[in-house]
């Protein structure tokens, strides 16, 4: 299964499908849960750590739709594609000792074991889908609690290595594609009023990472003091309401800049098409430009899936897993380049 996932030039969050694809790429839903009998990852030892792997094999082995991978029996090029794909984060990717990975076969389900937390349970769609998310997320944290204690207290929830995860220990992620508003220079302005009203704003790796090709992550801040429900619901508004913005902006753009906009599309088409060498930072912006092209109707003959997996297909790990071999950046960005002239051409 997860040779399959690894080796798969898509991804859920590249299918162009749900609410909103024109904008929204993708949804994920997250839980942090820890077990009651252990102590948290920062602090556990080898003994414990393993402890818990062994407890969610045996958790893991009553599921007919799921299976558990030991991260230190997947290469480390692998693990970094997983994190391209978003199924594991990039801590979960380091230091793979006594660290698990429980997944599905469509990638729509992806448990981390011992990365901050004992349990970072996440489901992914493509679009805006976290109600639907939720559910399936709630589901899946109920049969785990079957079997095992987490940890938790009536006055603070469920209890978490970072302070920010305590209560619902729920984080509600969607990843946005705006350059309507980059490009009439609105997006900081947003951006900035989003995290004084508690919404997280982060690059298309998560925490740490730059917005980079229009790429945005909005995310909830506290879950603490708020029910499921309330998280949910406030994801959903604020994301429809930049969903609004968006479209305000390109349809702005294609008013008063059409001609422009469109240059820009099939100029970043051509270049993608023709050009022997392409950097990962050249390739997000060209993608950038070409998906805002398509989506407003200036390019034809091209499926909003490609140009969502191109995003994929120019990341650094997965082309060195396509050739089959270790390659520099120069080497990389020559791939790339030949890759994405024979999806598009």
């Amino acid at each position: 299964m997860i040779r399959k996932m690894i080796e798969e030039p898509h991804s859920i969050w590249t299918e162009g499908k749900g609410e909103f694809p024109e904008i929204v790429l993708s949804s994920r839903v997250r839980l942090a849960r820890n077990l009651e009998q252990f102590p948290f990852p920062l602090k556990q030892t080898e003994a414990s750590a393993n402890a818990v792997l062994e407890r969610l094999e045996k958790v893991v082995a009553k599921e007919e739709k799921l299976i558990m991978y030991r991260l230190k029996d997947v290469p480390d090029l692998e693990r970094h594609v997983l994190v391209e794909k978003h199924i594991i984060s990039p801590d979960h990717a380091h230091k793979p000792e006594h660290k698990g990975l429980i997944i599905n076969e469509g990638g729509t389900i992806s448990i981390m074991v011992n990365e901050e937390d004992h349990l970072r349970i996440q489901c992914f769609a493509s679009g805006l889908e976290v109600e639907k998310l939720w559910e399936t997320a709630n589901v899946i944290d109920d049969e785990i609690e079957k079997d095992l204690d987490y940890a938790f207290d009536e006055k603070f929830g469920y209890l978490t290595c970072c302070p920010t995860n305590l209560g619902t220990g729920l984080r509600v992620s969607v990843m946005m594609h705006l350059p309507g508003l980059v490009l009439t220079k609105q997006a900081g302005r947003i951006l900035t009023q989003l995290s004084q009203l508690g919404i997280a704003v982060r690059g298309l790796f998560g925490e740490g990472t730059e917005a980079l090709g229009n790429l945005f992550q909005i995310s909830n801040q506290i879950t603490l003091g708020q029910t499921e429900h309330e998280i949910l619901s406030n994801i959903n508004s604020v994301t429809k309401q930049i969903v609004a913005q968006e479209q305000a902006a390109r349809d702005y753009l294609v008013k008063n800049a059409g001609l422009q906009i469109e240059d820009k599309a099939r100029r970043a088409y051509g270049i993608l098409t023709n050009a022997k060498v392409i950097t990962s930072q050249e390739a997000l912006d060209l993608i950038s430009d070409l998906r805002l092209g398509k989506t407003l109707g200036m390019i034809d003959g091209i499926q909003l899936k490609l140009i969502n997996e191109l995003y994929l297909l120019c990341q650094p790990a997965f082309l060195q897993v396509l050739a089959k071999k270790q390659m520099d950046s120069r080497a990389r960005d020559i791939k790339r380049a030949e890759i994405f002239k024979k999806k598009l051409a």
